[in-house]
């Protein structure tokens, strides 16, 4: 049987088509993908991941163990900050892509979905003699993202604070059980916000938000499923964990490097890491854009000269540019800008060619 949100009889109340997603039953859609996907480059709109792991580590040995199993610097972060990194294997194969909350005393981790239970038999695993406490806040907790450039008018209506937050930084408003954790972050390539409660208080954030606030601010807070939110981290070339990321796949070849910080101390997988960081043999992540509309699905087959060189792991038509683009991994020598490339498309060849990451950028204001 799937998890449900907090918010899923809200999801139905809209006419959201449910899906099952990592083991929830999530909102696809409840419009259509293009309206939603457009209402967030446009305005704003509200996005339900309260899917998501998030891991609350406390005590004194908590920053050691996740300097352990993550590859970013967690000690070098200010009170407030959030940071992407990457959980890997002792190969250097990427278990999950996280982001660390430090919001002193404790530590947050939010994990992907799919990844939950995996991550958290390896915390477990390699617990060994660090001393925390380790709590699963997943299901006491829901968690929306508020995205898009008038997303700024609505999260000021609740929290001014929130709003002075810098790029990757959080806070912790309110106490007992009236608490809101507000952070500056999103997945879609846009400004937004998002916003962690305890479960009962989750609906009642979103009605505010949907209702007085929008009212208020004179902005359209749209609902929005994972197919909008699919292709709006498309278009901002963000890798999806299961598409981009894997076991298979380590954060160089995914063009992650910037999140590796081989000099802060030893962790899990940094030896491989260094290794495959030197070897000019592994695939890479490439951008492309393709000829007409038709859509590279993942799996085609990559070509060049007549030979497959890779694979495609997303694609889409998108809304914003126009056009059809996907990501893959190529051979090393195919990655340059402006390489032309083929891609099989259910047994018909589509032209394309390598193009700069990420495919679309906000106007910074």
């Amino acid at each position: 049987m799937p998890h449900r949100t907090p918010l899923f009889d809200w999801h139905k109340a809209l006419g959201g088509r449910m899906v099952d997603f990592a083991g929830w039953e999530m909102p696809i859609q409840y419009t259509s993908i293009v309206d939603e996907h457009e209402a967030v480059r446009r305005e704003a709109g509200i996005f339900d991941i309260s899917h998501m792991g998030r891991l609350v580590f406390q005590g004194p040995g908590a920053l050691n163990f996740i300097q352990k199993i993550y590859t970013n610097n967690a000690a070098t972060m200010k009170p407030g900050q959030v940071r992407y990194g990457l959980i890997c294997n002792e190969k250097g194969g990427i278990r999950d892509d996280v982001l660390v909350y430090r919001l002193d005393p404790d530590w947050l981790m939010v994990v992907n979905a799919s990844n939950r239970e995996k991550i958290l038999a390896w915390i477990e695993e390699n617990r060994g003699s660090h001393d925390f406490k380790l709590t699963d806040k997943t299901f006491d907790w829901g968690m929306v993202a508020i995205q898009g450039p008038m997303a700024v008018k609505l999260v000021e209506q609740h929290s001014e604070a929130a709003v002075a937050l810098k790029y990757y930084f959080a806070r912790h408003d309110g106490a007992g059980d009236d608490y809101c954790i507000w952070s500056r972050t999103g997945y879609t390539g846009e400004d937004g916000w998002e916003a962690i409660v305890p479960k009962n208080r989750l609906l009642d954030l979103v009605e505010s938000l949907i209702g007085p606030a929008s009212q208020k601010a004179g902005v359209a807070l749209k609902p929005c499923g994972l197919g909008a939110r699919d292709t709006l981290r498309l278009e901002a070339a963000m890798p999806l964990y299961g598409h981009e990321l894997s076991e298979e796949i380590d954060p160089f070849q995914a063009g992650l490097g910037w999140a590796v910080k081989m000099d802060k101390g030893d962790f899990i997988g940094r030896d491989s890491l260094a290794r495959r960081k030197a070897d000019p043999t592994l695939p890479r992540r490439i951008g492309m854009e393709l000829e007409g509309k038709r859509i590279a699905r993942e799996g085609c087959e990559i070509r060049h000269d007549d030979k497959t060189i890779g694979h495609v792991t997303s694609g889409t038509f998108a809304p914003t540019l126009g056009k059809s683009i996907a990501m893959g991994y190529v051979a090393p020598e195919c990655t340059e800008i402006g390489t032309k490339l083929e891609v099989d498309i259910r047994g018909k060849t589509a032209g394309a060619q390598v193009v700069p990451l990420p495919f679309y950028q906000r106007r910074k204001l």
